[in-house]
């Protein structure tokens, strides 16, 4: 107990009686060693830098993951963000960075990509992969058909062709084709009911998901505000904003920047 009532010089580590200003060894003064105010204990965020809330997936959900340092490299196996039970995810899939003074993202060369929830109707190139609900996509510009007769004046035997100025691939596992729908009056509307490709067994997306949809030449993805949004799969690298979601393998996770 009377151990407990004395302080400890921060100079020299001797004991110091309680009530003493100054250390009866070195002389040094104790008024440093008084805290002014507690600070809260726990993982803390630097102002201007960001964190990842990790919202569905193989970890704990509400998870943060604070980005702090330069960079963060996220994968199966490598880096400071771990998920080992996500087969979707390569080794070193991705890796969070600052880039004058902004968080990017920046796809690994990973196999299934990096997809980010898309905000506002959205200018995308020919080849564009994106996700609603649980359903994976790709849009391609249609390809001139060539109606000319074989080298004996046969026609091929076909059913009648519409122009269309693009179409919207469904990609299943593995890598093959799936469901194909060709644009007609210059969109496609994907949902659960009522639209051009219907995916009733889908729990996660609603009834009128997300609409492709081409004019003045331009194709736009447009989320027709969906319950959970719509994501885009990154060429290479992008610029995160606070709010936004992004999907790397099976992981959903939510960025969050300070001021």
């Amino acid at each position: 107990m009377e151990q407990a009532r004395q302080f400890v010089c921060h100079s020299c580590y001797s004991p110091v009686p309680s009530g003493h200003k100054f250390c009866g060894k070195c002389g040094a003064s104790l008024e440093s060693n008084v805290a002014q105010s507690s600070d809260y204990f726990g993982a803390l965020q630097s102002p201007g830098r960001a964190k990842l809330i990790l919202i569905k997936g193989a970890g704990v959900d509400g998870m943060s993951y604070h980005l702090n340092s330069e960079q963060h490299v996220a994968g199966r196996l490598d880096g400071p963000i771990v998920f080992a039970d996500d087969d979707w995810l390569s080794p070193t899939h991705a890796n969070f960075y600052y880039e004058n003074n902004r968080l990017m993202v920046r796809d690994e060369d990973s196999l299934n990509g990096v997809f980010i929830s898309v905000r506002h109707p959205l200018p995308v190139p020919s080849g564009t992969i994106f996700m609603a609900g649980e359903q994976v996509f790709r849009i391609e510009t249609s390809a001139p058909v060539d109606e000319s007769p074989e080298e004996d004046g046969t026609y091929f035997f076909s059913s009648p062709h519409q122009d269309s100025a693009f179409r919207v691939v469904q990609i299943l596992e593995g890598g093959g084709d799936g469901m194909v729908v060709c644009a007609h009056e210059n969109e496609v509307v994907i949902g659960r009911e009522d639209s051009d490709m219907n995916f009733p067994n889908d729990p996660y997306i609603s009834g009128q998901h997300v609409k492709i949809e081409f004019s003045d030449g331009i194709l736009n993805i447009v989320d027709l505000e969906s319950k959970n949004n719509t994501f885009v799969k990154i060429d290479r690298e992008k610029e995160l904003s606070h709010g936004d979601y992004l999907f790397l393998g099976r992981q959903l996770l939510r960025v969050e920047i300070t001021e």
